[in-house]
């Protein structure tokens, strides 16, 4: 079936993977190359993208029967029943018909009027289909059988009496269950006047001297679905690795391989506890924090466990899959995440273990903030403690560097070891402790596809101490800190065009890191990167000027640098990706100029291309605060994917807008720019959870509409909204020039299909005032409420929402006595409750009157503080 390519698809690779992962292909005694390894970061990645889209089957298909085979037998995808419930009961409800289930919406696959001889459909052709789909039965024998293992008996019964009545039989008397059932070309026209009112044929099409070809999936399914529920058949001996019971349930079979357990709640190991291994990277360092009562071990005290950094596991996993015959390349050299990480190996001889990405050392600037560290611990935690799904505890290894002490934040690091040390962070479970004593708890990864390789040709190299002679500190107070610094910053527009001697003077004179990074901008876009200014190229110096400013802090010199030097941020492309499964878009561009759209994965070298020609060149130091916006997002959605409901794409250049607004409004001096990368989380934070903290801090409502309006986020169901009012309003939606047309837009899409989202979300965003946006958004919702409440009004005009606003400010300037102002601040700083009155009347008054509908018989009542049905839920 068509449809299984889709979304379904993923959920069967899912259960296939839980499944082999582990498995030698050639039997237990079996050679080490045939066994399967499931990568778990990947792995969580198609379950979050699975889960996440439920009960949607794809972008273009808001529901599909085809799930159903996915989150029950036989792939039994997900165990999280509120879903699979969900998931069925939106199948049920929109495609259960008498004669069997249809596939999807406006499917004409073996329909009497498609064209069997083409390959695709026309554009908007889908629309010809609809309401005259054909019906499968096989769905009837899938809910048959899935009553069985859920153990519905009413479930059934029901299905088994449908089932009855589109049975047949053959010439011989065996039954038959028909392929699908069609409505015969004469009949077209009356079901789609009347729906539901033509008996359908059996398919496919046949003589009547001649028995109906075997559909050989239906058959095996009815015999299955007999011997079920005949009590000839157990589960078990269907099901024999019971994919049915979640896997903590799962008979275990001992191995050397990892292997998947979940847990009745959340999906991991019951007494689910991270365990936690602090490596201080010198023995004074680890004599200090001793004196703290935090107790780590150096990389000598660990042996001959080795300490490794995650890049060096890629290398082995590069071999992984390799074979010339079948030209398979092996696995492609991208970062192992979290998860991988989380796991002990066994590789070479060698038992390993590694650090996260997190603690890499990269050319990019985030590393060298401590507090940005200390929240990143905090969430890869909390990230390995929800989706850990294997046997065994997570073991996360925490590096200590020496460097670390002299941040000014270091203390913040010990507050959070010792909270680690009494069991727990921000209610996960953990548990400190020497490595060698949290062996035979871990997860234990053998990695014997290595055995058959040369390892000498490979240099592993693990995590190396710092010898010194002397134990050095003894405490924080020895530590030599760094300092804060300022300068007075230059007007660079003042030297775009002088000379380059000039310049180079101006740079020897003396002039501030910020002012420095300014000015080797100007000569590096002149001369290149490799032109020599005073003893040594502008990359060098740039380099140099880098790192000067990354110790002393100075985020916006920091980061002006780390453009020009074209740096992007490590392992970009799977936090893209975790944005991306979590059912969203982004995008990256200045406001104002180009966007380009990340809608599919794509390779670091391609993202850094994108990032550097759609930013850099209309904003130096955006090309870089972008990437770390990008990176704080996929972190988030990761463990908070609530924070982004309502938002179909991330727009990272209208993010930037509203943190530029939230810091005016609360009368900070500081630059955007210049906030540590910690801070520029916190405040993506603030705004992501604006509507948690109005109240408290009672915002005005002009800036409330701003931030989410820069978002560009929208109620539940929204989208759905904008479809009804589409279709009742024949010359469509018109807001500042941009036309919603009826036609064809509902020909080509269909009311829940996300292109139809991502298509209004367009429209939206050419609004170029964000507050105006969100205005626009909640008058839609009114319009769509009064719409519900009379469904006997079509619009006859064209829907103009800028005169309903401009209509809407009026009234409201008249009754408060108020100079009528063309930007609307009094109006759209008032509350809810107040601008949807109005916004109501002037729907009442512009709409409804005209003979179209008497305004008195419109129902109005509303709640005034039932924001839900008219703001950002």
């Amino acid at each position: 079936m068509k449809a299984i390519l889709t979304y379904n698809s993923i959920g069967m690779a899912k259960s296939a993977l839980e499944s082999i992962n582990g498995c030698n292909l050639f039997g237990d005694k079996g050679a080490s190359w045939s066994v399967i390894y499931v990568d778990i970061d990947a792995h969580n990645r198609n379950r979050s993208i699975f889960e996440t889209l439920l009960p949607r089957e794809s972008s273009s298909k808001a529901v599909d029967s085809a799930l159903l085979s996915t989150v029950s037998y036989p792939a039994f995808a997900t165990h999280e029943e509120i879903l699979v419930t969900y998931t069925k009961a939106n199948i049920t409800k929109k495609l259960k018909s008498r004669y069997g289930f249809k596939r999807f919406k406006r499917d004409g696959y073996k329909c009497a009027i498609e064209d069997p001889n083409r390959q695709y459909y026309k554009v908007g052709e889908t629309q010809d289909f609809e309401n005259i789909e054909n019906e499968w039965p096989m769905f009837f024998l899938y809910m048959i059988i899935d009553g069985v293992f859920k153990n519905l008996p009413q479930q059934i019964e029901e299905y088994k009496k449908l089932l009855k009545d589109v049975m047949r039989v053959d010439s011989v008397g065996d039954p038959l269950v028909p392929m699908f059932y069609y409505v015969t070309k004469e009949n077209v026209d009356f079901e789609k006047a009347n729906p539901g009112s033509q008996l359908r044929s059996p398919g496919p099409e046949c003589d009547d001297e001649e028995d109906p070809p075997l559909f050989l999936w239906n058959q095996a399914l009815y015999i299955i679905a007999q011997l079920l529920t005949s009590n000839l058949l157990h589960i078990n001996e269907l099901d024999p690795i019971r994919r049915y019971l979640p896997s903590y349930n799962r008979p275990k079979k001992p191995g050397r391989y990892s292997a998947f357990q979940t847990r009745h709640d959340t999906g991991t190991a019951t007494d689910l506890v991270v365990q936690v291994v602090l490596i201080a990277e010198s023995m004074r360092l680890q004599a200090m924090m001793a004196t703290y009562g935090i107790q780590t071990q150096t990389p000598h005290e660990v042996e001959p466990v080795q300490i490794w950094s995650s890049t060096e596991l890629v290398k082995v996993y590069q071999h992984l899959g390799v074979n010339k015959k079948l030209n398979l390349s092996g696995r492609p050299l991208r970062p192992i995440g979290a998860l991988g990480t989380s796991k002990m190996y066994r590789v070479c001889g060698m038992t390993v273990l590694c650090y996260p990405l997190i603690f890499e050392v990269s050319e990019f600037y985030l590393y060298r903030d401590m507090s940005l560290l200390i929240d990143d611990i905090k969430t890869e935690l909390q990230f390995v403690s929800r989706f850990w799904r294997l046997s065994g505890r997570p073991t996360v290894c925490l590096l200590i560097r020496e460097e670390h002490m002299r941040d000014p934040q270091f203390e913040e690091m010990l507050d959070l070891f010792a909270m680690l040390k009494k069991g727990h962070c921000d209610g996960i479970k953990v548990r400190i402790g020497r490595l060698q004593n949290l062996l035979s708890s871990s997860c234990m990864e053998h990695l014997d596809f290595m055995n058959n390789i040369e390892t000498e040709k490979f240099d592993f190299q693990s995590f190396k101490q710092l010898e010194y002679d002397y134990s050095g500190y003894q405490s924080l107070t020895d530590v030599p800190k760094t300092v804060s610094y300022e300068e007075d910053v230059i007007n660079i527009q003042k030297y775009i065009y002088k000379n380059t001697s000039e310049i180079i003077q101006v740079i020897r004179d003396g002039v501030g890191l910020y002012s420095q990074a300014q000015l080797y901008g100007i000569l590096l876009k002149r001369e290149g990167l490799d032109k020599e200014i005073l003893g040594a190229s502008i990359r060098t110096q740039l380099t140099n000027l880098y790192h000067t400013a990354g110790c002393l802090h100075y985020w916006i010199a920091v980061r002006y640098c780390s453009s020009l030097l074209r740096h992007t941020v490590d392992s970009i492309s799977p936090f893209i990706t975790t944005v991306l499964v979590n059912g969203k878009q982004l995008t990256v561009g200045v406001i104002d100029h180009k966007e380009t759209v990340f809608d599919k994965p794509m390779t670091p070298d391609a993202i850094d291309s994108i990032i550097y020609s759609t930013i850099q060149p209309y904003n130096v130091i955006q090309a870089v605060l972008q990437q770390e916006i990008i990176l704080y997002c996929g972190r988030l959605i990761g463990t908070h994917p609530d924070l982004f409901k309502g938002i179909l794409k991330i727009r990272v250049g209208w993010v930037l807008e509203a943190m530029k607004l939230q810091l005016k409004a609360e009368k900070e001096k500081k630059i955007l720019e210049n906030l540590s990368p910690y801070a520029i989380r916190q405040l993506l934070q603030k705004i992501l959870t604006i509507k948690e903290w109005t109240q408290k801090e009672q915002i005005n409502m002009l800036h409330k509409r701003m931030i989410e309006g820069c978002w560009c986020r929208v109620p539940n169901k929204f989208y759905n909204q904008v479809w009804d009012i589409l279709v009742r309003t024949p010359r469509g939606i018109r807001v500042l020039n941009q036309v919603l047309p009826q036609r064809p837009t509902i020909n080509h899409m269909t009311h829940s299909e996300l292109q139809f989202g991502l298509f209004v979300e367009n429209m939206l965003i050419r609004i170029q005032i964000p507050e105006y946006r969100q205005l626009v958004v909640e008058l839609l919702c009114i319009v769509s409420t009064i719409l519900i409440r009379n469904p006997e009004l079509t619009l006859r005009d064209e829907l103009n929402l800028d005169n309903l606003i401009i209509q809407a400010n009026l009234m409201f300037c008249k009754d408060n006595n108020s100079k009528v102002n063309d930007k609307l601040d009094q109006f759209i700083s008032s509350k809810y409750s107040i601008t949807t009155g109005y916004l109501a009347r002037a729907v009442v008054n512009n709409i409804l009157t005209g003979g179209q509908l008497e305004t008195s018989s419109v129902d109005l009542e509303e709640d005034e503080e039932d924001e839900d049905k008219c703001k950002v839920s």
